[in-house]
């Protein structure tokens, strides 16, 4: 008997005639002798709806109680999943994430997995029943409190678990059929694809792919767990996504793996910097211990005549405000003479191990970019690699440019988001 893990994202159980699908294809695996482990997101948009509701009870919620308010959403989709489960004949047992035995360290709203201890779900998956797991929430190991994981927690979850309870597979339900070389919504002539490796997913996550989160590719190639994406809405194949292709079809490494797009960042420039050793620290520094995450990040030649510079880095649109208000409070320490902020940019990448073999990539990008009449603020590459921060209404376009200068358009169908959110 094998062991399954399969998450089920908010689309895939955004109603009730949604749940009883989903039980189905659940109860479906559980018949075919599996050990089925499932974890669930909240209903539809309820997470929005919830952050909706306290924003306007109060502007700055408190992070506990934060938490404690978002992890009611996927409460209600594990109760609601179990009982579907059980009126199809078949025992179902819910867990929250405490439950589960997932732990995490103690920063509210984006905590970390540190530990995951399910003994629990191994007692029942013991007694035959279904394990439904509330995802995306976890309990913070020095003070017992419910915390987040924050975006895509869910996909982290449970990769998780599958790690911890050796499984076979994670089996990720969206509303799409598997991993695109480009977003389903923004280019309809995407293809699907069949096999992708750990390192191409990682950088697709990263760049702002929606399927599937970073934090859960990197937990999965980290602990070698298989995943297969696929849809809950259709019976088609999906996409396997581990370091080498599944069973006895060899899938060759595509040069090009797909060109992701993210619109969800802001660009803030820190003018008049002292171009002098310790002023790039002492701003990232700064950054740091406010606890946000910086993507890209471009330092321009010092004026002669001054000897100052300029950098520029990305975050998230989310956390803008909070940068902006730390490096304020650490000007004279920086010595630095304003600040400007950007959130109508966006960022496209092309990834592709391939490129590391092939030197024309980098031309043929950037001539994409210029046919289409998209000019260039920021490039970031790496290995595998290449980003960069256009305006946010060039970034449709110039996905659709780069998609077809690289042979990405499918001839066939098109895409299909049966959903409508590509998660």
């Amino acid at each position: 008997m094998g062991l399954v893990v399969q998450k089920y994202g908010g689309s895939s159980v955004a109603d009730a005639e949604g749940i009883k699908r989903v039980a189905k294809r659940i109860v479906e695996a559980k018949k075919n002798g599996n050990q089925v482990v499932v974890v669930v997101s909240a209903m539809g948009d309820t997470t929005d709806e919830l952050i909706d509701l306290a924003e306007q009870v109060s502007p700055m919620p408190a992070g506990r109680e934060f938490d404690m308010l978002l992890t009611a959403g996927e409460r209600i989709s594990m109760a609601l999943l179990a009982m579907a489960i059980k009126n199809l004949g078949h025992e179902a047992q819910s867990f929250t994430g405490s439950q589960a035995g997932v732990i995490t360290d103690s920063v509210h709203n984006k905590a970390r997995i540190i530990d995951v201890t399910p003994g629990r779900i191994r007692d029942s998956l013991d007694k035959g029943n279904i394990a439904i797991v509330a995802g995306f929430q976890g309990v913070s190991a020095d003070k017992k409190d419910i915390t987040t994981l924050g975006r895509g927690g869910s996909d982290t979850t449970a990769v998780a678990l599958a790690a911890a309870l050796d499984a076979e597979v994670c089996e990720i339900y969206t509303d799409v059929d598997g991993v695109f070389t480009a977003d389903p919504r923004v280019v309809k002539k995407a293809k699907k694809i069949d096999w992708i490796s750990f390192e191409d997913m990682l950088e697709l996550a990263a760049s702002g792919s929606k399927v599937l989160l970073h934090r859960c590719v990197e937990y999965a190639r980290r602990y070698n767990i298989p995943i297969h994406v696929r849809s809950s809405f259709s019976g088609l194949q999906g996409t396997w996504v581990s370091s080498e292709p599944i069973g006895d079809k060899k899938v060759e490494q595509a040069i090009i793996s797909g060109v992701a797009h993210d619109t969800s960042e802001a660009k803030i420039t820190v003018v008049g910097v002292p171009d002098k050793p310790g002023e790039a620290a002492a701003i990232f520094r700064t950054i740091a211990d406010a606890a946000i995450n910086i993507d890209m990040v471009v330092q321009n030649v010092s004026a002669a005549s001054t000897g100052l510079t300029d950098i520029s880095f990305t975050l998230p649109k989310t956390e803008g405000r909070k940068a902006i208000d730390a490096l304020e409070r650490n000007r004279l320490g920086i010595g630095f003479d304003s600040l400007r902020y950007d959130d109508q940019i966006g960022k496209i990448s092309l990834v592709g191990a391939g490129m590391k073999t092939n030197p024309g990539v980098t031309a043929s990008f950037f001539e994409a970019l210029s046919d289409a009449g998209v000019n260039i603020e920021l490039i970031s590459t790496s290995e595998i690699r290449i980003s960069v921060v256009t305006r946010k209404d060039d970034v449709p376009e110039a996905v659709r440019a780069v998609h077809t200068a690289f042979g990405l358009d499918s001839d066939t169908d098109e895409a299909v988001v049966y959903g409508g959110t590509g998660r």
